[in-house]
């Protein structure tokens, strides 16, 4: 049986190029993504190794450090000071002791350009010991930035942008852009710096001023004396460090640790997107490898049958069938693998040629992403020869005595059509009830409904074929005569068939459906709110959430053209032990520029001192207008504020707004996060050029109208939804592969009746127009059922996530989705070109005669 199942791969062999290509193309894209993504965690690994070797134990205030992710507003008050410098230095276990200050420093090269992409530099404050300069960055050429006005920049970046030492340059934070004058270049292995961003160094009282307040440090590095560990080090630092939740101490150990676990995490998430994708591919081309093999086991009735009648047990039948899968699938891996490699390579040459320093590692191939590889083709193509090897066990051996070509029982479809019935039924019970219950509970009945439908759809594919083409039938007819009869017919002689060819399109068009429903959905939801709240004609903030500077608000208020104007100062507030975001604005001019849209009470008592409150917040502690809330400012002191009014969530407003006036004297630093403002003659092309100007033309800062902020909302969604359409093609490519290769076969399965048609008078380019026709039938049913439960699915997660938007409702851009439809077609239309040729050129008379 062995022998005989190898013989029919090699007999068969002209059948199974497609069904090995979509193997080879899934399990290339699991290779090829965890090539790549080992190999950068690796070659970030590699960059990063060593990079506290100087340092024994280092004390972070996490509120102030950029790197931790929880950087906010009160960095600028960062316990650490000069007064933890002194105490730390006085430790006997401690050698040296430097406080370091970093941020974000937009550098331009000298035409004017930022160098990099954004948060790509940074920017340090250089701390000489003695007369020796600064360890940490050894001088190359000039000297260390002592003053003001002075900046020193990395060896690597001087030498890429042709930076000399008296050089004035451009630097830019978030206020008006700074000119300096490079005063030194040195080297360093910092790994921001080898993992190929840049750095450039300010004197301390610079970078103090620039990202936090004169005498404040966001980290302290500590080198412990001969002879004392780094625990013992610790142990002792810890004693003299300010007593704050925000602050850590951790040794070099610890530091390069978590160095090492953020990159493996950093890399784990995108590993993880990019194997769901590849996924999706996969499942794909399942429906193309059972397709295959059903095709061929229908072919070989007659010569299971004999098998059967000679002794071939049932076992033997099914076992040879999946020896026919595990052949072609380890065949495919293998080639898939290879491919892998190359495109592993591939990527890591094209982030070289982007400018990226990580990609110049040796490219890692592991033993467990061969295993991975290998073992996904393997799994996906002896699971999708399963069904058909356990409907080939079943033919009689009295089946070698006639030609069955028949499709399936009416009853085997009744079963499945009963199954699918029931699976979509429950699934949209389940959607329903779980759409009337909040919290958790109603999440997870909608998503386990969703799936259940989802499922269900695909089982009862078949039974839905029948009608769906039936509704096209007489345009068919109409439209192209015998042609258009004959491909509508032959769609719907098997339905199995028809289904398992169109539903390898539907997962990849209800994916594609779904995702743009949910963006177009998200972007309607902002524009709405956008418009709704906001008067103001424009948006003056920062890149990378940088906060506005104080010092800009002079210049904004003095621009000509201004006639109203408000920062929006983003605090925290403390109320019943739970942190509350607020907003402080100006109430005198707040009615010009956002209208809040108001359940109870208004925005008047703004300027009584009062604050508004969102619906969700105030539902929440059972507030109403009139009551008084005990609140703790970021400085510490307490108050009671009273309710005003309250307004509906909106995702363009804070939990609650209040005035500055009352806001700022409790606060020990501004953090405004972007600048409002109302134009006498509204938004003009020289009022927005005007406020440029007045933030000194600052690359960093935007200044936007209500349209442009709709369209950056926008192009954000369209961006990622580009890039996961992208990443969709290939399960469509796998699709398109299903429809080739069912088409072909079914061809040589119908050579008969094709010869019977020519030789009763059907010309050649009618039988091409047939075969044609029936692709374009059955690519448009599967496209046009994946857009419907695209759109099913849409709306069940829109569902998921209103409650965590205001104002979020299902959009379904029909013209997209009708896009969608008539592309399928075309690839339907492309897809049956060869089969169609090959259709024609059967002889008629060996065509009548085959067996």
């Amino acid at each position: 049986m062995y022998r005989a199942a190898f013989r029919n791969v090699w007999a068969h062999k002209g059948r199974l190029p497609m069904t090995m290509l979509a193997v080879l193309l899934g399990t290339a894209f699991v290779a090829g993504t965890l090539i790549f993504s080992d190999s950068i965690e690796q070659s970030l690994q590699n960059s990063m190794s060593g990079s506290h070797s100087r340092v024994s134990v280092q004390v972070t205030d996490t509120a102030a450090d950029p790197s931790s992710g929880a950087a906010d507003d009160s960095g600028a008050r960062s316990p650490l000071t000069e007064s933890t410098v002194r105490r730390i230095a006085a430790l006997t276990a401690t050698r040296s002791v430097r406080g370091t200050v970093t941020g974000f420093a937009g550098l331009s090269d000298p035409r004017g350009n930022l160098i990099g992409s954004l948060g790509n530099t940074q920017g340090a404050n250089w701390v000489p010991s003695g007369n020796s300069g600064d360890p940490e960055f050894p001088i190359a050429q000039g000297a260390g930035p002592t003053a003001a006005g002075m900046i020193a920049i990395d060896r690597r970046t001087a030498s890429d942008n042709n930076f000399k030492i008296g050089d004035t340059v451009r630097v830019a934070v978030n206020g008006p852009v700074l000119r300096m004058t490079v005063t030194g270049i040195f080297s360093t292995d910092d790994p921001h710096v080898r993992a190929g961003g840049s750095l450039v160094l300010f004197d301390t009282a610079t970078a103090q001023r620039l990202y936090l307040r004169t005498g404040r440090y966001d980290s302290i590095q500590v080198v412990a004396t001969p002879g004392t560990s780094q625990d013992e080090l610790r142990s002792e630092v810890l004693k003299v460090v300010p007593d704050s939740s925000n602050i850590t101490v951790r040794t070099g150990t610890q530091l390069d640790a978590d160095l090492s676990a953020q990159s493996r995490g950093n890399m784990s998430g995108i590993r993880n997107v990019l194997l769901a994708f590849a996924g999706v591919a996969l499942f794909v081309g399942v429906f193309l490898i059972s397709n295959t093999f059903t095709m061929l086991v229908a072919h070989r009735t007659r010569e299971l049958a004999l098998l059967r009648a000679v002794g071939a047990s049932r076992r033997q039948i099914t076992n040879a069938v999946l020896l026919e899968g595990l052949v072609v699938g380890v065949s495919a891996s293998v080639a898939g693998l290879v491919v892998g490699i190359g495109i592993g390579a591939a990527l890591q040459a094209f982030m070289g040629s982007m400018g990226s320093q990580i990609s110049t590692s040796t490219l890692v191939v592991s033993p467990p992403t061969v295993l991975v590889t290998l073992l996904a083709g393997l799994t996906v193509t002896v699971l999708a020869a399963l069904l058909p090897g356990l409907r080939a066990s079943r033919v009689a051996p009295l089946a070698a005595m006639r030609d069955d070509d028949s499709p399936a029982t009416r009853k085997s479809l009744a079963v499945r059509n009963s199954i699918g019935g029931a699976l979509s039924g429950l699934g949209l019970a389940l959607v329903l009830w779980g759409a009337e219950h909040r919290g958790s509970v109603g999440n997870v009945l909608v998503a386990a409904g969703a799936a259940s439908t989802l499922i269900g759809v695909f089982v009862l594919t078949p039974a839905l074929s029948r009608p769906a083409i039936a509704l096209i039938g007489p345009l068919y007819t109409r439209l192209f005569g015998i042609s258009g009869t004959l491909a509508r017919q032959n769609a719907v002689r098997n339905p199995r068939r028809t289904a398992a060819t169109a539903s390898a399109l539907t997962v990849g068009i209800t994916l594609i459906s779904a995702l743009t429903a949910i963006g177009a959905s998200f972007t309607h939801a902002i524009d709405e709110q956008v418009t709704q709240n906001m008067e103001a004609d424009y948006a003056v903030s920062a890149l990378l959430s940088l906060p506005i500077a104080p010092a800009l608000l002079p210049a904004i208020a003095r621009t000509p053209g201004v006639v109203a104007y408000s920062a929006l100062d983003d605090q925290h507030l403390r109320t019943d032990g739970q942190e509350l975001a607020v907003t402080g604005v100006d109430p005198t001019s707040l009615d010009q520029l956002l209208v809040p849209k108001m359940v109870s009470g208004s925005s008047a008592p703004l300027r009584q001192g009062q604050v508004l409150v969102d619906e969700d917040h105030a539902a929440n502690h059972h507030w109403s207008v009139g009551n008084t809330v005990p609140v703790t400012y970021p400085d510490g002191t307490s108050s009671r504020l009273t309710v005003g009014g309250v307004y509906r969530n909106s995702a363009a407003l804070s939990s609650v707004l209040m005035s500055e006036s009352v806001l700022s004297p409790h606060t020990t630093t501004p953090f405004y996060s972007a600048v409002l403002v109302k134009g006498v003659t509204g938004a003009t092309v020289r009022l927005q050029q005007a406020l440029k100007d007045s933030t000194g033309d600052n690359p960093l800062i935007n200044v936007r109208t209500k349209n442009q902020m709709r369209e950056h909302f926008s192009r954000q969604i369209n961006l990622m939804l580009y890039a996961m359409d992208a990443l969709l093609a290939m399960a469509v490519i796998i699709a398109t592969l299903g429809v080739v290769n069912t088409l072909a076969m079914s061809i040589l399965e119908r050579k008969r009746e094709i010869g019977m048609l020519r030789a009763v008078g059907l010309p050649r380019h009618a039988v091409k127009r047939m075969v044609r026709l029936e692709s374009v039938l059955i690519a448009s049913f599967g496209a046009a059922l994946g857009v419907a439960v695209g759109s099913f699915l849409a709306w069940a997660c829109v569902r998921l996530l209103s409650r965590a938007m205001t104002g979020l409702t299902t959009v379904y851009p029909l013209g997209r989705f009708a896009a969608y439809i008539a592309g399928a077609a075309l690839v339907g239309l492309l897809a049956a070109l060869w089969p169609a040729r090959q259709a024609a050129q059967l002889n008629v008379l060996d065509s009548i005669k085959a067996d």
